[in-house]
């Protein structure tokens, strides 16, 4: 019994009791009940119950990866089968966010490639039966598209350019280069800042809104939920920093800033696909002045 909670000789991890995963599924729990009475308006006290719930939420994701960067970092569980295991779970957790914007996507393809659909009248009836739609006629909630070669252009460069940049700091990091690897960091993380900058400006200027309008509806959510893996990506970026600072990686041992690295880059290839698709496929109709 002595040796219960020793480092085992095989190159698996069989990791040891915690309580994160009861713990953030209370608190995800709360979140939703709160939010969800909040949104209806059902008692005062709501918003704290939302807010318990998401500070429960924000503690065990640092404790839960605290406890991940302790396994490899001194632990030393993470053996090289152990690393195989990872990969895959993070390919799949990859695909699942890519199933994900399928969604969006095909509820945007929907309404665009069907505008006359006759089995949904209504909606044809709503949009003109043309897409992009016709502005509305009370000149609210649909005044126009975006110019795709303005703005949205320079978010694509911005975001293209922070992809060679983390790239950068990998090619770095496998060099044992540690200085590049940090300056890397440090300019992929300024550009996804500046990405999330210049994209909460471009929401500021929408000639569209969310509700009231089937474009804006699919346009905010497909872009939202973007900008909104944005942000997580950019957390990452900002964790691997620190732990670059700290020394954690080295040439052969840094699946963290790996995984950070696909990540960031499903990022920038689900935006070029939004570009392509709503951006420059979907304009066409010029804002009203």
């Amino acid at each position: 019994m002595a040796d219960g909670h020793a480092k085992p000789h095989h190159d698996y991890h069989l990791v040891d009791p915690s309580p994160w995963p009861i713990v953030g599924s209370i608190s995800v729990f709360v979140m939703a009940v709160g939010l969800i009475t909040w949104m209806h308006k059902m008692f005062a006290m709501a918003p704290l119950l939302f807010f318990a719930g998401l500070i429960g939420v924000l503690y065990t994701m640092l404790s839960w990866w605290r406890d991940v960067v302790q396994e490899a970092e001194h632990g030393g569980y993470h053996t090289r089968v152990v690393q195989i295991s990872h990969r895959y779970g993070m390919i799949l957790f990859i695909a699942s966010e890519v199933m994900f914007f399928v969604a969006w996507f095909w509820a945007y393809f929907s309404t665009a490639l069907f505008p006359s659909d006759i089995h949904q009248f209504m909606r044809g009836d709503l949009i003109g039966h043309v897409w992009p739609p016709h502005p509305s006629p009370d000149g609210q909630h649909f005044r126009g598209t975006f110019d795709p070669w303005h703005l949205p252009l320079l978010n694509t460069l911005i975001l293209l350019t922070s992809g060679t940049t983390v790239t950068w700091a990998h090619h770095a990091l496998l060099h044992g280069d540690r200085k590049g690897l940090i300056n890397g960091l440090w300019l992929t993380i300024l550009l996804g800042a500046t990405f999330t900058c210049v994209q909460a400006y471009e929401y500021a200027h929408a000639a569209f809104t969310y509700s009231g309008h089937i474009y804006g509806a699919t346009f905010f959510m497909a872009t939202g939920f973007h900008g909104a893996h944005v942000l997580i990506g950019t957390t990452f970026l900002i964790v691997c920093l620190i732990r670059a600072y700290a020394g954690h990686f080295t040439p052969t041992q840094h699946l963290g800033f790996e995984f950070c690295a696909w990540y960031w880059h499903f990022v920038d290839v689900v935006w070029l696909f939004l570009f392509a698709a709503i951006y420059v496929w979907g304009a066409g109709t010029p804002l009203a002045h």
